[in-house]
């Protein structure tokens, strides 16, 4: 399935996630670091979720999946261990025009989560459209290799570069042009250092 890469702000936006165990974890993990607001309804949940709620950082419901608890929520995440509970999510969330990630069945949900290597603010995903996350984590795994922690200081460096040039009111090919060719220069200095090393 093609899908649209997208990368979304998520502070001050809502989601829930359906599901107390360690999927429901790993989703929750994710959506904490992109700064979202999170809701978990579950029957019961792991102590990794218990601890998140006692220091406040995610509100839980405990009980059954219902209809209601998509109300005012940006993106709804379907994470148990039933398929005919996370295909109630999913039917609800697309009904309500509300984004779904469906965990044991990413086809049924309309977007996923990528496999995501951070360096600063740098950020690579990877996405097979649901089709083999194990790939996708793996792919991102070789990646990481490749690109150390030092890209993240590259692009600070280059967005200090850039808000510069900005400042000045240069043209934006002229801007473009300086960034690639520093950019340029930048990684291959970091390349040519790991291959020295």
């Amino acid at each position: 399935m093609t899908t649209l890469p997208l990368n979304m702000y998520m502070p001050g936006k809502t989601a829930v996630i359906v599901g107390g165990g360690k999927v429901a974890l790993r989703k929750v993990q994710t959506l904490l670091s992109a700064g979202a607001s999170l809701r978990l309804t579950a029957p019961e949940i792991c102590p990794e979720l218990a601890a998140l709620e006692a220091e406040g950082r995610i509100v839980v419901r405990r009980g059954r999946y219902a209809a209601d608890d998509l109300e005012n929520v940006f993106l709804a995440v379907a994470a148990t261990d039933d398929e005919t509970v996370n295909q109630s999510v999913a039917a609800d969330a697309g009904a309500r025009g509300i984004l779904v990630v469906v965990a044991d069945n990413p086809l049924s949900g309309n977007c996923t989560f990528p496999a995501v290597l951070r360096r600063g603010d740098l950020e690579i995903a990877v996405s097979t459209g649901g089709r083999c996350p194990t790939l996708a984590t793996a792919v991102r795994d070789l990646i990481a290799d490749l690109i150390g922690e030092q890209y993240g200081a590259v692009l600070e460096g280059l967005a200090a570069e850039r808000e510069k040039l900005l400042t000045d009111g240069n043209a934006s090919t002229y801007n473009t042009q300086v960034l690639r060719s520093l950019a340029g220069r930048l990684i291959a200095e970091l390349t040519e250092r790991k291959d020295t090393a």
